[in-house]
């Protein structure tokens, strides 16, 4: 029931939707892209970020919707035009949207148990198999999402003992393990054969070749995005704490904000 009821579309939920939605179509006019390693086809988004807030400031399920509202929107809309090297990717917001927003409203488990199933299928990709030959691959493309996953569990559980004031740390981490997330469903979808050869016209071994080059760049790139981001929620959660615009009012730093006005 707690998933219908969060995903009821009152005016209000309908509206907020909208904006946000909006907001993410025109942060991907205004805000730079960095091209994927090998790959210039693939634009890693900075605007994708966003999709943290939405899943902190909506919750997970109408975050979610939110986020892939915005990135199907921003697909089809010019300069990309429903081009096809973006189709694969258009789940990578909404999964970060999803992820953060189950860890900040306490259903962190969910969470962890997506994140988990994405890193555990990736390793049977043809990219990865057999993987005694291609481990390397495997730990190059998954050793900073195994890092994200794992910071789930201090997240979770020392984020009430955090001080309020630290809370920009915890926001740090929070949008890093987004991102991640984002990125594992990318580096997922794009170890398909479908997606690599079908629409990329690439072989495995080149495949290989590309995701061994990951860790030299794309980890950087979620820490920028991580910092970011904190740089946008900590003010904006300053402002809407104890309003009735947050999906909810209990949420993983509860017990901080409550001793903070209490002081």
């Amino acid at each position: 029931m707690g998933m219908v009821e969060s995903l009821k579309l009152t005016a209000k939920n309908i509206a907020l939707v909208a904006i946000f939605s909006a907001l993410y179509c025109v942060l991907s006019l205004i805000t730079p892209f960095v091209p994927a390693i090998g790959v210039p086809e693939i634009k890693i988004s900075l605007e994708a970020l966003i999709a943290s807030v939405f899943g902190i400031v909506l919750g997970p399920y109408l975050g979610t919707l939110t986020a892939f509202l915005g990135a199907f929107v921003t697909w089809t809309l010019p300069p990309t035009g429903m081009s096809p090297f973006g189709l694969p990717f258009l789940l990578s917001p909404p999964l970060n949207a999803l992820v953060t927003g189950l860890i900040f409203y306490k259903k962190w488990k969910f969470g962890f148990a997506a994140f988990a199933i994405l890193i555990f299928a990736f390793l049977f990709t043809p990219p990865v198999q057999p993987l005694a030959e291609n481990w390397l691959v495997a730990v190059s493309v998954l050793f900073d999402k195994i890092i994200a996953l794992f910071l789930i569990l201090p997240v979770a559980i020392f984020a009430k003992k955090l001080d309020i004031g630290k809370a920009s740390v915890f926001y740090f981490i929070l949008f890093f393990i987004g991102n991640q997330a984002d990125n594992m469903w990318g580096s997922f979808a794009f170890s398909t054969p479908a997606v690599y050869g079908g629409i990329f016209g690439l072989d495995v071994n080149a495949v290989r070749g590309l995701f061994l080059l990951s860790p030299f760049a794309y980890p950087a790139i979620r820490l920028i995005q991580a910092f970011i981001g904190m740089l946008i929620i900590v003010p904006l959660m300053k402002t809407l704490s104890g309003t009735p615009w947050l999906w909810k009012k209990k949420n993983i730093l509860s017990s901080n904000q409550k001793v903070a006005k209490s002081k």
